[in-house]
This record gives C-alpha cells, sequence and structure tokens, in this order.
C-alpha cells in the first residue's frame, strides 16, 4: 500500500467511512492499543450495530481482559467473550507458521459468532506498520477475509496513539504486546503450564514498576526483556535476588537478563538471520 499523504483528520474521516459502508460489524478485540481505538471508531460510525468480541484462551493473559473489558464499558460496545480452553495442536507444536494457524483458528470462531448475530463483517486491528513485519497471521487473515480498516485507512501505530489520546481512550500509551506464545521459541512445545509461568513472571515485573518487558521462556530458563531505558534498574541487587526468587518458585530453574533490552520483533528477527 502506497503511503498517503493525508492529513490525520483525512485518515480518521476514510476510517468511519469505511466501517459505516459495511452496515454492522464485529471487532476481533484483543484490548489493545488498536483494537481499542478500533472499537472506539466502529461505535463512532455504526452504534450498536457494532460489536467486539474477545477470544478467551491460554494464550492470553488475565490482565488483558480485564484491560479489554474495562475500554469496552468505556467506548459504550457490546463485548462478547468466547472461552477458548484449549490449545489446539498445530500451534502447540509452535511452528515458525504457528500465528497461521493460531488466527486461522481464532478468527475463525469470531466470525462464526458474528454470524449468529447476523453480522458477517469481522475488523481486525492491523495497521500499516504490521506489514513491515513477520506476521504469518496476516495470510490467514486474508483468507478468511477480515476486514483490516486501519491499514486500509493508511494509519501507522504511533497516529493511533495519537487519535487515542484525542479520544480519551485509557490504551492510548499502552507498551506493545502480543500473546503469551510469543515469548516460546519456535520449535519448543506450547503448553498451558509454560504459558502460566510466563503470565506469572510478567506480572512480577509489572508489579515490580517495569513498564515495557518481556519473559521468554527457552527450557528451564527465563530469559529477562525491559526496555533499554529501564536495565538499571537491575542494578539493585535486592531487586536481581527478589525477582529471581519469585521467577523460580514459578518453575524456571535459571534467570537471565538479555543485556541489549528489549526490542520489538526480537523473535521474528532471529528468524530472519536463520533464513538468510
Amino acid at each position: 500500500m502506497a503511503e498517503s499523504q493525508k492529513t490525520l483528520d483525512e485518515k480518521y474521516a476514510d476510517l468511519l467511512s469505511m466501517i459505516a459502508a459495511k452496515g454492522a460489524v464485529a471487532v476481533a478485540f484483543s484490548g489493545g492499543v488498536d483494537s481499542s481505538f478500533l472499537c472506539h471508531a466502529a461505535t463512532a460510525a455504526l452504534g450498536k450495530r457494532a460489536i467486539a468480541i474477545t477470544v478467551v484462551s491460554p494464550m492470553l493473559p488475565k490482565s488483558e481482559i480485564d484491560g479489554a473489558t474495562l475500554v469496552a464499558g468505556k467506548v459504550g460496545i457490546e463485548h462478547i467473550l468466547i472461552e477458548e480452553s484449549e490449545i489446539d495442536e498445530e500451534v502447540a507444536a509452535n511452528p515458525k507458521e504457528r500465528c497461521y494457524y493460531c488466527k486461522k483458528i481464532e478468527f475463525g470462531n469470531i466470525l462464526q459468532e458474528a454470524k449468529k448475530r447476523g453480522i458477517n463483517t469481522v475488523l481486525d486491528g492491523s495497521n500499516l506498520d504490521d506489514l513491515g513485519d513477520y506476521r504469518p497471521g496476516l495470510k490467514a487473515l486474508s483468507e478468511l477475509q477480515i476486514f483490516s480498516p486501519l491499514r486500509e485507512a493508511g494509519l501507522r501505530k504511533q497516529e493511533i496513539r495519537d487519535l487515542s489520546k484525542r479520544f480519551d481512550l485509557p490504551t492510548w500509551d499502552k507498551p506493545a504486546f502480543a500473546c503469551l506464545a510469543s515469548r516460546i521459541p519456535y520449535g519448543e512445545r506450547i503448553d498451558r503450564d509454560k504459558l502460566s509461568r510466563v503470565e506469572k513472571a510478567e506480572v512480577r515485573l509489572q508489579e515490580a514498576g517495569f513498564r515495557q518487558f518481556r519473559v521468554r521462556s527457552h527450557g528451564d530458563t527465563a530469559r529477562i526483556e525491559v526496555a533499554p531505558e529501564e536495565r538499571r534498574r537491575f542494578f539493585d541487587e535486592k531487586l536481581l535476588d527478589s525477582i529471581s526468587r519469585d521467577l523460580k518458585s514459578y518453575g524456571f530453574l535459571y534467570v537471565s537478563l538479555e543485556l541489549e533490552g528489549y526490542v520489538m520483533g526480537n523473535l521474528n528477527r532471529a528468524i530472519a538471520q536463520v533464513q538468510a
């Protein structure tokens, strides 16, 4: 898609027009920056003819579900939760195309739920910046004919944050987030226990005051990544000892720190280097 020269207001107007043209929509709602803003836009364009659907699975932390519920209430959109307690075998095997299989299942369920309510169009929150990363899930969305209006309107992540702030959405400055399965290297099998201990470990970092972080699971080792500007906090020996003890109590044998800090897409860049 060519870079749009339109102003932010023009892009937002285009977004509302695109959504309104669908008549009725269901937003695939994770509670993140993009899908939260999309819920706002869908409600602005269609009112009660827009709904939000969240898939509750072992891949999504409880805190994200709680956050999505709060945002839906603020926006005023009907919020539907779909329980998905099992991890499909194609996803559990964790191939590099894992996101494709996961999105195919997740969005298939969302489409089915939407059609029960007479809604044939499902929206997802992919934005223009997503085209620059390794995202096999986009193929699944294309196959299922999921509509990505943020991308079609030429909106980038920072623009979505700017608009979210304008409309007083609590997610406008929310740190980037990806499902818990992204913490486990491709090829290492995913199970509920691994996801649970990663979730607990990340809650611990949040409670310690870290803002942008990941806890990568490498077998029995937890590899902590925090934003580069937050690394200096680990010069505190008491904090190091406390976090290490807690993460080991969750089931990790070893706890390490990524010295370069968190950079979005680290795992995907590793794949690209291996394939080069």
